[in-house]
């Protein structure tokens, strides 16, 4: 006898009972049932929202029961139905097919997450980087190889702010870059380039973080972790294309030889950049990246970060932010997110942004010297980046992951990372959005 508790959706209205409207989930003999509502994403909303509501009660075990189980609608139960750990267990409607793609999601958005939790004594950049290149290796060993530069190595290949951002920690800051080339040709161009912000543990360098802002710190390299979940699930998928993974890596720390407001630090392409606030080393890191994808000569590069409050504020924590020039690309990978269920909002970016943190001392601040760099923040570390994307900013995105993380449970999602963000950048990976 099964001790699955069995869920079922409904599409009529609920009778009255003893159940609160606001239920997402009715229990009753048979087991728990969920009325859709009139629109789809409202239906999606509410089903995940009652795998919160269960595993709020105490629920391990469901089978998903009945009819009208689709995809997207067992996925969206299972953002829900999932302890900050991963410890509940799902049984998919009775589709194989289906089972083992939603297994894959699953396992992967686990994965992703568990990275993104784990603390900064177990996740630092060389750990990092081992257990991405440990979990694609694995994938495809004949198609990944994988280099790092690290410590003063940066500074030799003029990685200058990878260097700069991590080079108080005792653990030395690292570039990762992990090539999958599944073509069977050493000279084959390298289709998409994703540069992703490691950022282990963020301090806020001498621009010092409180301890409440500091304790979710773990999570700044969640666009490292999202690009390395997004490229998984990629592989596992049968992508044919070669791709590099660029993870620019570092715990922002503070000593004697931290990084100091009024540096300036200078870039491989002669860029020069004034610190005006340590904790925006993000963007400084990412630079070194950007600049290494244009280097291999990538015909789309997209980075990932959690990088500014701002994109918070500006589109909630349910939300990514999307950033390009690139219109068609850009459009494409909104509806794309829409195809997914991944929430995602482009904010403003113009060629002029990057001449919004100005500099006397140097072609660029890192920031505005105001509280949360002031207003437009997100748009204007789009802008700082873009001064180092290749080719004007064609055919690159940034994504700002505003909704990687939650300090505390809430309707939707629990505790911790959330992996959203991977599936989009997954199908931008496996699609052809770009121009060759």
């Amino acid at each position: 006898m099964s001790t699955a508790l069995s869920v079922f959706l409904s599409a009529d209205k609920p009778e009255l009972s003893a159940w609160k409207a606001s239920a997402a989930a009715i229990l009753g003999e048979k087991g728990a049932t969920i009325y859709l509502r009139d629109n789809e994403a409202d239906s999606l909303r509410k089903i995940q929202k009652a795998g919160r509501q269960l595993d709020n009660m105490g629920v391990k075990s469901v089978k998903l029961a009945g009819k009208d189980w689709d995809i997207e609608r067992q996925w969206a139960f299972s953002k829900g139905f999932t302890d900050t750990q991963t410890k509940n267990s799902i049984t998919w409607a009775d589709d194989v097919e289906s089972a083992n793609h939603l297994n894959l999601l699953r396992s992967t958005a686990a994965w992703t997450r568990e990275l993104i939790n784990l603390g900064p004594e177990a996740i630092y950049p060389e750990s990092l980087a081992k257990r991405v290149t440990d979990k694609l290796t694995e994938l495809a060993p004949e198609h990944v190889s994988a280099k790092v530069i690290k410590g003063d190595e940066l500074l030799a290949e003029g990685w200058a702010g990878i260097h700069a951002v991590g080079r108080a920690s005792k653990r030395p800051p690292l570039l990762l870059a992990l090539d999958y080339n599944p073509t069977g040709d050493d000279n084959a161009p390298v289709d998409v380039a994703l540069v992703g912000k490691g950022i282990t543990f963020d301090s806020g360098g001498y621009s010092l973080k409180s301890s409440e802002g500091m304790l979710s710190m773990k999570c700044d390299m969640g666009g490292a972790a999202t690009l390395a979940g997004a490229l998984a699930y990629a592989i596992q998928r049968g992508l044919k294309k070669r791709v590099k993974l660029i993870l620019c890596c570092a715990e922002n720390l503070v000593d004697g030889s931290a990084f100091k407001l009024g540096d300036v630090i200078k870039y491989k392409n002669g860029m020069t950049v004034e610190v005006v606030n340590t904790d925006a080393e993000g963007r400084l890191v990412l630079a070194d990246g950007l600049l290494y994808a244009g280097e291999i000569g990538a015909k789309m590069i997209i980075d990932a970060a959690t990088l500014t409050g701002a994109a918070q504020a500006a589109v909630g924590n349910e939300y990514n932010a999307l950033f390009g020039l690139d219109d068609k690309l850009a459009e494409a990978t909104l509806g794309t997110a829409a195809q997914h269920n991944e929430l995602l909002w482009r904010l403003p970016l113009q060629n002029w942004h990057q001449d919004n943190c100005p500099s006397a001392f140097a072609d660029t601040a890192n920031s505005r010297p105001q509280k949360g760099g002031g207003t437009g923040g997100a748009s204007n570390a789009a802008g700082f980046l873009l001064r180092f994307a290749p080719n004007n900013g064609e055919n690159w995105l940034h994504f700002d992951l505003a909704g990687a993380y939650h300090g505390s449970a809430t309707a939707l999602v629990p505790t911790g990372a959330t992996a959203l963000g991977f599936r989009t950048i997954a199908a931008n990976l496996l699609q052809e959005h770009y121009s060759l």
